[in-house]
């Protein structure tokens, strides 16, 4: 264990505090600075962002008023390569949200063993109160706005919260303008016709899927019959809950934006999503009763899915989890405080570095196609994505085992000490 005077830990956050997800992020990222002893040169580097960049964008909306909106990219990392992650677009977007999520990313690509980096975009808008043509102009905008920062080999972006392959093929377009030619591996996630991967649109969940595997595999369990309560039926939600469903589980419980939905004797993911695609929610589903998140949390199941926002299991639920996995589909569903609680449970929590690796990986494989200009089949893109999953879920297990450390915990270890060794290799600022 390194001598903590040599490394500046931040302090606990005051009770009266709001969550801050890149506060959790850093104290995530020390107890593995922690336990690497990393040299406080690189504990520092590695600590903040590289750049953080904030834009503030005028556009003209349909009936004439001008309105001006601010956006941000970070890039936390492009110490293994170009910084890497998703563009969202929501009206709670901040700069702290941004740094978190790519300072995850950082991580979630070195515990795949990605040559990626990690960043994020956003922009705070309402989406779902704005026309096509509206999103259009404000991603195009947007995109000059950042222009100078982001490029195949400088930072690579793709969709995330209500963001998706359109806005990606916004994106390549208003970027590719000054290049003179389309340039593709500007970003990921893409429609396939414009050198988008086959198997792209499932990856996060079907990442999700394999990993959740192994750890039934690694608790002696099979799908057979397992309860299963997801929260957040976006995307990720939908996607592992076919899949879980079709490998013998029964959903019990899903939530979205709107409310939740309950049934003790199975919730039929595919009738659900022809519901979702002609109302836009869960909410009234037939055959179901209404839940909220907190109660689905505290459900009597084997495993339990968060695939929502940031910060939904904290201290205030944690002790009431009951399920034997939690399977983590968003990005920071789970404080640090709640980890502890967690960890005193049992609950095996496959932590997010890990477990929705599926997606950026995926991606990776799109950028390098997109790079070739050579494109592989789907059945080849989900055999290496299959791959990637379980040897860094092994990897990950044999360091827990090592070293009896939890799961998050032993993940950080693998991600930080890549990053960090590369780091030192580099040279960088030393």
């Amino acid at each position: 264990m390194p001598d903590k005077a040599r490394v500046h830990y931040i302090h606990p956050i005051p009770e009266a505090k709001e969550y801050d997800p890149f506060f959790e992020a850093t104290l995530q990222f020390e107890k593995a600075a922690n336990f690497l002893d990393l040299d406080p040169w690189i504990y520092q580097r590695l600590k903040y962002p590289e750049r953080e960049l904030t834009v503030h964008i005028p556009i003209t909306m349909d009936d004439g008023r001008a309105e001006i909106f601010t956006g941000f990219r970070v890039q936390h990392s492009t110490v293994r390569g170009p910084a890497k992650g998703g563009i969202r677009f929501s009206p709670d977007a901040s700069i702290s949200e941004c740094k978190a999520l790519a300072t995850w990313m950082t991580w979630k690509c070195a515990v795949v063993d990605l040559p990626f980096g990690g960043g994020k975009g956003a922009v705070i808008c309402d989406p779902l109160k704005m026309s096509e043509n509206e999103l259009k102009k404000l991603t195009k905008e947007y995109t000059l706005a950042i222009r100078d920062i982001i490029g195949p080999f400088k930072d690579v972006p793709a969709p995330d919260m209500f963001t998706n392959a359109q806005t990606m093929a916004w994106i390549a377009d208003a970027y590719s303008q000054a290049c003179g030619y389309l340039e593709p591996a500007v970003v990921t996630g893409k429609p396939v016709h414009l050198g988008g991967s086959l198997g792209r649109a499932m990856a996060t969940g079907t990442g999700l899927f394999f990993v959740l595997e192994e750890a039934l595999k690694y608790l002696g369990l099979n799908f057979e019959g397992r309860t299963v309560a997801i929260l957040g039926f976006g995307n990720v939600g939908s996607s592992i809950a076919k899949l879980v469903h079709n490998a013998g589980c029964r959903i019990i419980a899903i939530t979205d934006i709107f409310g939740g939905i309950y049934s003790d004797k199975g919730i039929d993911p595919f009738e659900l999503e022809k519901q979702v695609k002609q109302t836009g929610s869960v909410v009234n589903f037939p055959g179901t009763e209404a839940i909220d998140n907190d109660s689905l949390i505290a459900l009597d199941c084997d495993i339990l899915i968060p695939a929502a926002t940031e910060g939904q299991i904290h201290r205030g639920n944690a002790g009431q989890v009951k399920a034997r996995i939690i399977l983590e589909g968003a990005n920071g569903p789970t404080t640090t405080e709640a980890d502890s609680i967690l960890v005193d449970k049992g609950v095996l929590v496959c932590p997010d570095i890990l477990a929705n690796a599926g997606g950026v990986t995926v991606s990776y494989l799109e950028w390098v196609q997109d790079l070739q200009r050579f494109f592989l089949s789907e059945e080849e893109v989900t055999e290496k994505l299959e791959k990637k999953m379980k040897k860094a879920f092994q990897e990950i297990i044999d360091l827990m085992e090592k070293h009896k450390l939890p799961m998050r915990e032993a993940a950080y270890v693998l991600a930080v000490g890549r990053v960090a060794e590369t780091l030192k290799a580099l040279g960088r600022a030393a």
